[in-house]
């Protein structure tokens, strides 16, 4: 089944996907600058479009526009106050991080978002990167993933272990809390054991989105089981629809209704006479391994919408050429295409992120349960 929407969503990332994106002027001086974020995502905002993203790791970058990485989370905490119905994804690593943080965190930004959180899960597999923390070597892919299954189990009860009336604020008894509603998670597995419950009040939309990319079997799998958004990275229209005809057969085989779910696919995307510019800048044209869509408003605004109408897809990840000139061009030139052909929304901005991808606020698992902290 298609979305009657597509999805669209915008990376933040860097100054821009291509890696002479900083050498454009004032650029590189603007990178640490958190109200450059702010102006991003609020114009992102402004196209209604539903989310952006930021990527995060512990690995330093290699092919990017520049060699550091700020903690993502922290960042759309700063954004989340200046902005209303954008949703905010944050990529947080599985492999060197606590669940019992992750959940903390997450559950956080969406209570300052109002509702706006989502959770792009990532592991790591890099030497160095272990070598941060000291505490374990580098796991094979499988094995990585499957700590992170664990992690989204671990993370998602504890977020369930409030139920929505906890917080009873009784002052002539003098109770904040009704006990007999915040719950223990009692989780046992084989990457982790905790008890919780959460010292957090469940968010806004009780469970956070989770957002992961199926890059191979190990990470398809989880992505299967547990992603409300999956991302692929398939250049070709037909191979990027039988991916998602496969990942959606795989959803209902485990019990989980597959239109519940949002295949998008990462794409790279330029107007052509920028690109042009930071190609010369580059030395030369770059590879890129994904979808790779530019030239000028009206080529691409078409190559969205036959991706979209043909069923290969249910939406994007936009990465841009350069920030902010290539999100201007996004908003202002590309976006008023898609609305006027009905492809994107025309509505008013939706607030939760749950109700951007027609999700429902799902129910506590615990709210009938008798175990209690």
């Amino acid at each position: 089944m298609s979305k009657p929407h597509i999805h669209l969503g915008i990376s933040l990332d860097g100054a821009g996907a291509h890696s002479a994106a900083w050498q454009l002027p004032g650029a590189a001086e603007k990178t640490l600058d958190p109200a450059r974020l702010v102006a991003l995502a609020r114009t992102a905002e402004r196209g209604n479009f539903d989310f952006v993203s930021l990527d995060d790791s512990f690995d330093l970058p290699t092919i990017a526009t520049v060699p550091f990485r700020l903690d993502a989370l922290l960042s759309f905490a700063r954004v989340a106050p200046t902005t209303t119905s954008i949703g905010l994804i944050a990529t947080v690593t599985t492999t060197h991080t606590e669940p019992f943080h992750v959940s903390k965190n997450l559950a956080t930004l969406d209570l300052v978002s109002k509702g706006r959180a989502g959770w792009h899960v990532a592991v790591s597999t890099d030497q160095t990167a272990a070598r941060l923390f000291g505490r374990k070597d580098p796991q094979p892919l499988d094995e990585l993933w499957e700590e992170a299954d664990e992690a989204i189990e671990v993370v998602t009860r504890l977020w369930d272990s409030w139920e929505d009336d906890a917080v009873i604020r009784d002052r002539q008894t003098g109770r904040y809390l009704d006990r007999d509603k915040v719950h223990y998670i009692d989780f046992e597995g084989k990457s982790f054991n905790v008890r919780g419950p959460s010292i957090t009040p469940r968010s806004p939309q009780g469970q956070p989105l989770v957002v992961i990319s199926a890059k191979d079997q190990a990470s398809s799998a989880v992505a299967a089981a547990r992603a409300d958004i999956i991302l692929i990275d398939d250049a070709d229209i037909d191979a990027a629809r039988i991916r998602r005809t496969e990942l959606r057969a795989k959803i209902e085989r485990l019990g989980r209704n597959p239109d519940d779910v949002s295949v998008l696919v990462t794409a790279r995307v330029g107007e052509s006479t920028l690109r042009t510019r930071l190609d010369t800048l580059a030395g030369g044209v770059l590879p890129t391994h994904s979808l790779d869509l530019v030239g000028d408003a009206v080529h691409v605004a078409q190559e969205l919408e036959r991706w979209f109408k043909s069923g290969a897809v249910d939406g994007f990840l936009l990465q841009p050429d350069s920030l902010p000139e290539s999100i201007d061009w996004l908003v202002d030139d590309v976006a008023p295409l898609l609305r006027g052909q009905g492809v994107i929304r025309n509505d008013q901005p939706i607030r939760t992120l749950r109700d951007r991808f027609g999700l429902a606020r799902p129910q506590n698992r615990y709210a009938n349960s008798k175990a209690h902290s």
